[in-house]
């Protein structure tokens, strides 16, 4: 059984840091693909940054790019989320998501493209 374990969560002052991390059991970690969205009160789902399964190759959206930095770690089935520089607009839930990739250029910033969530960890910005 696939599970995704989101921690790090919490409440900062605008234009400080915060790391979330997500640990994975289940799954043959270093197949998947795995990446980071977030939900603020009354908004779609959006994506925040993906990995690759070798963590060469990552992507973030334009609105935490310079900001956040994605990273993972295979050997311990986990990835992480480095979010500096944070403001009131980056207030959300934060789920982590995975899906089996079948290359290292396989990955998506859709969330139909995912088939496995976390449940997610609130990140609260103060002005």
């Amino acid at each position: 059984q696939v599970q995704l374990v989101e921690s790090g969560g919490g409440t900062v002052q605008a234009g400080g840091s915060l790391r979330l991390s997500c640990a994975a059991s289940g799954v043959t970690f270093s197949l998947y693909v795995m990446a980071w969205f977030r939900q603020a009160h009354g908004k779609e789902r959006e994506f925040v940054a993906v990995i690759s399964r070798n963590g060469v190759i990552t992507v973030s959206a334009d609105s935490v790019k310079g900001r956040f930095t994605i990273s993972r770690d295979n050997a311990k089935r986990t990835i992480d989320l480095q979010m500096n520089s944070l403001e009131p607009e980056d207030t959300a839930v934060y789920y982590c998501a995975a899906r089996i990739s079948v290359a290292d250029y396989d990955f998506g910033m859709s969330q139909d493209d995912y088939t496995y969530w976390g449940q997610g960890t609130q990140v609260t910005v103060s002005s």
